[in-house]
């Protein structure tokens, strides 16, 4: 199966939530990854995901994905679907949740649907994280998972039992965030870090961050129904992100995503490049939802 068929789920997972206002823009792509930065502690961590929760605003948002070009060779004729996420803080916590709605055409098979569902729990502290997926094709299921962080290690229950032991210093996808924001904010312009989402069972990756300029998203959208203008006006960055294998000396990406971040928590465009292809995802629709933490009593 062509590796686009789970869209790479984490991509979004390791993007979302906002670098509190700061972003990353990659000029040169051919950089090999440097060792590993200091990482918070835990309870500087939870001090920090309390922090960065007053800028961050609880939202849902429908985006549309379509296939922007292919390379010479590659074998995809299309691609398209829409992305539902939901994101929204507890009062311990981060849920997120993510659904996939694909169509891939190929030159030399049958066109295929795909849907995915993907959500997770990240505890503030980093002590916790839950991950659960479900990817069907034609309307079949064809992979589950789920699975949790236990002492440093990631257990998964589905599709098998296996554990995973993850580099000291890994972070969950919002604690990245946060992270990175402290690096830039300390005056760095680059950030390299390994991460574990629970998308697949292939364990962590590292990824490269780098700072971009500030743009005005605003200019993009116009007002209609069913989109947040509110939501767009909060400052924004570029992003780049290259995503490399873990323990490998391979200086060039598997791939590469441009994103613009809004210091709320939003993200209002984004592209992704691979070897053979590149895809845009346009947000159409955004609204905002209250967190879990001001529902309870």
């Amino acid at each position: 199966m062509h590796r686009m068929t789970k869209y790479r789920i984490h991509i979004m997972l390791l993007v979302v939530a906002v670098f509190v206002g700061i972003a990353v823009f990659l000029y040169e792509t051919d950089i090999q990854p440097p060792p590993m930065q200091s990482i918070l502690n835990s309870d500087m961590r939870e001090q920090a995901a309390h922090n960065a929760n007053e800028k961050f605003v609880a939202h849902k948002a429908l985006y549309d994905i379509k296939l922007a070009s292919t390379h010479s060779g590659s074998q995809v004729v299309n691609i398209a679907g829409q992305m539902y996420y939901e994101w929204r803080p507890t009062c311990d916590a981060w849920l997120t949740d993510h659904r996939f709605n694909m169509l891939y055409e190929y030159t030399d098979a049958p066109p295929m649907h795909l849907s995915s569902n993907f959500s997770t729990y990240e505890s503030f502290d980093g002590k916790v994280f839950n991950f659960s997926s479900q990817r069907k094709s034609n309307g079949e299921v064809f992979e589950e998972i789920r699975g949790s962080i236990q002492d440093g290690v990631a257990k998964f229950r589905l599709p098998e039992v296996k554990d995973i032991e993850l580099p000291e210093g890994t972070l969950f996808p919002v604690a990245h965030t946060i992270e990175v924001a402290r690096q830039i904010l300390s005056g760095k312009r680059f950030f390299n870090a390994v991460i574990f989402d629970g998308s697949d069972m292939e364990g962590a990756v590292q990824v490269n961050s780098f700072i971009g300029d500030s743009v005005d998203p605003t200019l993009l959208f116009k007002k209609r129904d069913g989109l947040d203008i509110s939501l767009l006006e909060s400052p924004a960055k570029k992003v780049r992100l290259a995503f490399f294998p873990l323990n490998s000396d391979q200086i060039t990406a598997d791939y590469e995503m441009d994103l613009i971040f809004h210091e709320n928590g939003v993200i209002s465009d984004m592209s992704v490049e691979y070897d053979d292809f590149s895809v845009t995802q346009k947000l159409v629709a955004l609204e905002k939802i209250p967190s879990q933490c001001e529902m309870s009593p």
